[in-house]
Parts: structure tokens; sequence; C-alpha cells
């Protein structure tokens, strides 16, 4: 099965400016691990030290948001998953 990951400006620069990355799995954890794998220099920034997103990181499977349980949503062949940066700040 393949997912297509879609990198934020923000984070292609981890990637050598890639914007796509096609990964398997059958969760959006499962895809992100894959990302992980072959892109270790983003793990930092995607998972905190509980292996969970920080806040500030928002998944979306196909445009829709993926919150909450972004790591356990189902994805299927052809889905496309959006990682996006919020800014926070007060």
């Amino acid at each position: 099965m393949s997912v297509e990951i879609n990198i934020p400006p923000v984070l292609q620069a981890l990637f050598d400016g890639v914007r796509q990355v096609d990964v398997s799995g059958s969760t959006v954890g499962e895809c992100l691990k894959h990302l992980v794998e072959r892109y270790p220099r983003l793990k930092p920034g995607l998972f905190n030290r509980q292996g969970k997103l920080p806040k500030g990181v928002s998944i979306f499977v196909n445009g829709e948001s993926a919150y909450p349980g972004e790591l356990t949503r189902p994805v299927h062949d052809g889905d496309k998953v959006y990682i996006t940066n919020i800014v926070l700040g007060g």
C-alpha cells in the first residue's frame, strides 16, 4: 500500500527540498514511522519524547483533520497525508 505524505515548506530543508514522499502503512502513525526511518533528522520535530505529535503539529488525511487520534487514524492505498505546523504563541 502506498500513501503520499506532503511535506510542508518549513520542513522541506530536512528532505533536501522534496515535497512529497511515498510511504507504506495502515495508519498515520505507521506512515510517519516509515517517513522517520527514511529521514531520521525529522524525528525530533515530528515526535515528542512520549512518541506523540508535539503541540503545533497537525495531520490531515485527504484534506480532513485527523484529530483526535491522529496516529491511529487508518489510511488506505492512494491517501494523501499532510503535515502542518501551527504557529503557537501568546
